[in-house]
């Protein structure tokens, strides 16, 4: 019987397969910003990030963390870093988590809104380089890019990761790690993704159904992702030939 598959072990496999192939390239079209990940440095990110949950904020397996970014690198990173810590994402959802991870455009919510009363708040100044804020933070909130440089960047769960755990609070329906794993396999197929494949998006990845397009379905793929925020629609055609786009999936352009 196969072992049931998680986003951490899919993550892996690709890794050991090509570590240096392009995995996920950010744009920002209203600051012109662009930043290339690859799988080696992807990996990096997330192995910092869990750590950082792991023994930095000490969030046990099972504990929930809220995810409330907007479409950004960093929120697959941060994604990814969840499940390997065997957390449940809640997207959008500050109240009752034991983690809320935000960015500078809603930091207010953190007394105010929905994160009010949640156990510890991480925020992301989402600035070039994954740098830190330049501005002081409220009391009580960790500057995630002041924090995560320091984390080793190997990661290691002290409870192996339960592929039947849930993984991921959708509207709609709670997924554990093996239902997230077989739904992107599935939208894959659906939009035509085959292996190997570029795809083109503004689907968020810190989004219980933009995760799949942004994130979950290119990694099952072996393929590659284009992550574009605030899309300039005049460069649409442009960027997939430099970018050598496969498949095209962007809400602002309705298609």
């Amino acid at each position: 019987m196969a072992t049931p598959n998680t986003p951490a072990r899919v993550l892996a496999a690709a890794l050991a397969a090509d570590p240096a192939t392009p995995f996920l390239t950010f744009y920002d079209d209203a600051t012109g910003e662009r930043v290339e990940l690859s799988l080696a440095t992807l990996d990096n990110w997330v192995a910092k990030t869990a750590n950082l949950l792991q023994d930095g904020l000490g969030v046990d397996p099972g504990g929930r963390v809220a995810i409330m970014l907007p479409p950004h690198w960093q929120g697959a990173v941060w994604m990814l870093a969840a499940w390997s810590a065997g957390l449940t994402v809640t997207v959008d959802e500050g109240a009752g988590a034991d983690l809320v991870v935000t960015g500078p455009d809603r930091l207010a919510e953190l007394t105010t809104g929905p994160a009010a009363g949640a156990g510890d708040t991480v925020a992301l100044a989402l600035r070039p380089l994954g740098g830190p804020f330049t501005e002081p933070l409220p009391a009580g909130v960790l500057d995630y890019g002041a924090e995560v440089p320091g984390y080793a960047d190997q990661f290691t769960a002290y409870v192996p990761v339960d592929p039947h755990s849930p993984a991921l609070v959708a509207p709609d329906a709670t997924l554990t790690g093996e239902e997230l794993v077989a739904a992107a396999g599935r939208r894959a197929a659906e939009i035509g993704l085959e292996p190997g494949g570029r795809l083109l998006t503004d689907a968020n990845p810190a989004d219980p159904y933009g995760c799949l397009d942004a994130l979950l379905a290119p990694l099952t793929q072996r393929g590659s992702v284009i992550l574009v925020r605030n899309p300039d629609l005049a460069q649409v055609d442009r960027r997939c030939e430099v970018e050598k786009v496969t498949v095209t999936r962007l809400r602002a352009a309705g298609r």
